[in-house]
């Protein structure tokens, strides 16, 4: 399957690289005002997405090229045995989400699923080898909705209880609907965006009584999750990088990785430790559930099989239902430079047999749905 899609993402790439000049975000004169990157492909802005076929917009935040020493030191409070040894990333410049992705926005994914079935069993958007480089898997119906909702629906909070897999094919569904590559950031990226420059504990600070204003958390959520965007920004203008809902990143979680870059600087490439397993994945920032200490911004959590009530055999590939999935969402980045085709694979389609099995399982049982999505998919989706 590798081999098929490299071949449709190459050209998919090619046509978005032609787009280039048009692309949101770059400005070929510096702006009067507000923030902005300087690079050899213009200024590096601010903008607002629109999800085709919807009125749902998401607001993208460019962060500078940079280095950051990912990890924290021995003599950090609350610090995690996994936080060393620290080393250095070199990070190239990206534009990351304001704030988490919200239900507004994943519920267009989630409806692609009957569009797509639709689709099917008319004999439309067939995929086959030509294709599949343009085709996702769109999650299946919730089995218990009460679950992931009890908490609330509302369009501004964080959508959460998706699968890690379901995370990497949604910012693919992103990629192709808008023609600009989204993708979940690295571990090392994320802490970048989180720190905004700083070396203490807290975007904000070593002191964590100032918690209250920058994130919901364990001591003021009042055991919910809330609306993105209420508490205070970091210095780069990111909301709830810390609280709120924790952010699936795309490594694996190896509680010893950062043991074979020790006191290194290294690029950002290769400091990822891609997937090959179904579990744990990293994730960053804490939840609404979450204390103090687990808001650090070195601090480093993981995923797990969180579908133990799920009845069905093969279990969802798309969607957790056991607790703490409910604090667990995600944030998207999207790179100037554009990735190989080789790195969007990984970024984007099941990277282990366990999970390629169970998604073709669910396909070929009719529990599933495999479709192509561009941007006329948006437009029919309303």
């Amino acid at each position: 399957m590798a081999a098929t899609l490299l071949v449709g993402l190459v050209a998919a790439l090619t046509l978005a690289g032609a787009a280039r000049a048009e692309d949101p975000g770059l400005s070929a004169t510096e702006p009067a005002s507000g923030p902005f990157v300087k690079t050899d492909q213009g200024y590096m802005v601010p903008y607002t997405a629109k999800i085709p076929g919807t009125d749902v917009t998401f607001e993208m935040i460019p962060v500078p090229a940079g280095t950051v020493r990912v990890g924290s030191p021995d003599s950090e409070a609350g610090r995690g045995a996994d936080e060393g040894p620290t080393f250095e990333v070199q990070v190239a410049p990206f534009w990351i989400g304001k704030h988490e992705v919200t239900w507004a926005e994943y519920r267009n994914y989630m409806r692609s699923y009957d569009l797509l079935k639709q689709a099917q069993a008319a004999g439309q958007r067939k995929v086959d080898d030509s294709n599949k480089a343009d085709a996702v898997t769109a999650p299946t119906p919730l089995y218990e909705p009460s679950f992931t909702f009890e908490l609330g629906d509302d369009p501004r909070q964080p959508a959460v209880t998706m699968s890690h897999f379901s995370a990497r094919q949604y910012t693919k569904w992103l990629s192709l609907l808008t023609s600009n590559v989204y993708r979940l950031p690295t571990e090392a990226e994320w802490e970048y965006a989180c720190r905004a420059g700083s070396t203490t504990a807290y975007p904000f600070g070593d002191d964590p009584a100032q918690l209250g204003d920058y994130a919901w958390y364990q001591e003021n959520s009042e055991e919910t999750y809330h609306r993105v965007g209420e508490k205070k920004p970091n210095a780069w203008g990111l909301h709830d990088m810390i609280g709120n809902a924790a952010e699936m990143t795309l490594d694996q979680y190896k509680p010893d990785s950062y043991a074979a870059h020790g006191g290194k600087q290294v690029a950002s490439g290769a400091a990822v430790v891609w997937p090959t397993k179904l579990y744990p994945n990293s994730i960053s920032g804490g939840s609404w559930y979450d204390d103090a200490a687990k808001l650090r911004s070195a601090a480093r959590g993981r995923t797990q099989d969180w579908r133990e009530k799920d009845p069905n055999l093969p279990r969802s590939p798309w969607w957790f239902t056991d607790e703490p999935a409910r604090g667990v969402g995600m944030r998207v980045i999207r790179v100037l430079e554009r990735p190989s085709a080789e790195e969007l694979v990984q970024a984007w389609e099941a990277t282990n047999s366990i999970l390629e099995q169970a998604v073709a399982d669910r396909l070929a049982e009719g529990r599933g749905v495999l479709g192509v999505v561009d941007p006329k998919l948006g437009s029919d989706s309303k």
